[in-house]
């Protein structure tokens, strides 16, 4: 089972940008393309970079670390239209929304 770690002040962040927490973590059990991310990574703590489609259906961003044994977002946002074109080449889930 999946288990998250949700800060306040990452939550609202995340909600900000117009992702809840239920759409994100919908995205991490239905499965993400995730890769290291060393630019914003320290000796002390590892950070991951994600992308996937939200339960609408439209592609997102997912910034996080693992504490714990438990997921802990630190940010999250709908891609842009360039990102998406560049990601779905690689990764064919990752599509554009039908009104772009």
């Amino acid at each position: 089972m999946i288990s998250f770690d949700w800060d306040t002040g990452n939550s609202a962040k995340c909600e900000k940008h117009g992702l809840t927490r239920a759409q994100i973590e919908a995205m991490f059990r239905e499965g993400l393309h995730v890769a290291p991310d060393p630019e914003h990574s320290t000796d002390a703590e590892q950070r991951f970079i994600a992308v996937g489609m939200t339960p609408e259906g439209r592609p997102a961003f997912i910034a996080f670390c693992w504490r714990d044994g438990k997921i802990r977002p630190i940010s999250a946002r709908y891609m842009h239209a360039r990102e998406v074109a560049r990601h779905a080449q690689a990764i064919p889930e990752i599509r554009p929304r039908p009104d772009h």
